[in-house]
């Protein structure tokens, strides 16, 4: 079991809290974009009209960066004690989704760092009885990317979706695209839909698979950086169940002790 103790001092050490990669001038220029509606920003959102202030001010107090206008550069700071509050949320929102089986749905855009820790929660769920859905398998999905809109392949790597490239062949790898976009739910939702089955009760994720899901009713937790001000906008305006506040592009295996503690705390250790 690991104490709460020992996973603030791995969240410091391995900068998934206190002083991130993240810096100050990214977060800055989301919430700007934030403030002025773009949809590379929203995640799938449709939220109130938030100038850069509110959401400076919405960030310090769900993230702990500063809340000072005039700090404009060096790297963003995340509390740790705010990420173990979330996480102890998140572990809470997945003890009751297993306490009445409810069918979940996992979905990253960010596969390189944070496949496995989706992956061990899939598992754990689904062993505990949850029904881990995968609808959608090889649809495409179209996707905006710098070079324009291009065709990804939804694809799930045991149990876990994530979109992947035109022409990637890595099928059932855990190489995948990097992405924003709440298309990929919204296709998964719509395939589940059409074949009458069951829609997720819950899903678990980032980026816009939980911006996605929870603008469409639908309780979604997840995780998020500093630069990612849409899941907590969501979270004080009451469509994202759970935003936890750490780095999300660290090295994949810094993720484990929050797998552990995750776990243990929704009772899915054993």
């Amino acid at each position: 079991m690991l104490s709460t103790g020992a996973l603030r001092a791995h969240l410091l050490a391995a900068r998934l809290a206190g002083p991130v990669a993240t810096s100050r001038e990214e977060s800055l220029r989301s919430y700007r974009l934030f403030a002025a509606r773009d949809p590379r920003v929203l995640l799938g959102l449709d939220p109130e009209d938030w100038a850069v202030p509110d959401l400076l001010r919405l960030m310090a107090d769900r993230c702990g960066v500063s809340p000072d206008p005039s700090h404009v550069s060096g790297p963003d700071v995340i509390d740790p004690e705010r990420t173990l509050a979330a996480l102890e949320a998140f572990a809470a929102r997945l003890r009751e989704a297993v306490a009445v089986r409810a069918p979940v749905l996992f979905g990253t855009g960010h596969p390189h760092r944070l496949l496995e820790f989706y992956v061990s929660l899939a598992e754990a769920l689904s062993a505990a009885g949850c029904a881990v859905l995968t609808p959608a398998q090889g649809r495409g999905v179209d996707v905006a990317t710098r070079f324009g809109v291009r065709t990804h392949t939804l694809d799930y790597v045991r149990g876990v979706a994530m979109v992947r490239e035109p022409g990637a062949r890595a099928r059932g790898g855990a190489t995948g695209a990097h992405s924003h976009s709440p298309l990929p739910v919204r296709v998964a939702l719509r395939a589940l839909a059409e074949a009458g089955g069951p829609l997720p009760e819950l899903v678990v994720g980032d980026h816009g698979w939980v911006c996605g899901a929870g603008q469409l009713g639908i309780d979604a937790i997840g995780l998020a950086d500093t630069d990612d001000p849409a899941l907590f906008v969501g979270e004080a305006e009451g469509s994202v169940a759970v935003a936890v506040p750490l780095d999300d592009a660290v090295r994949s295996d810094y993720y484990l002790p929050l797998t552990r503690y995750v776990l243990d705390r929704a009772s899915l250790s054993g």
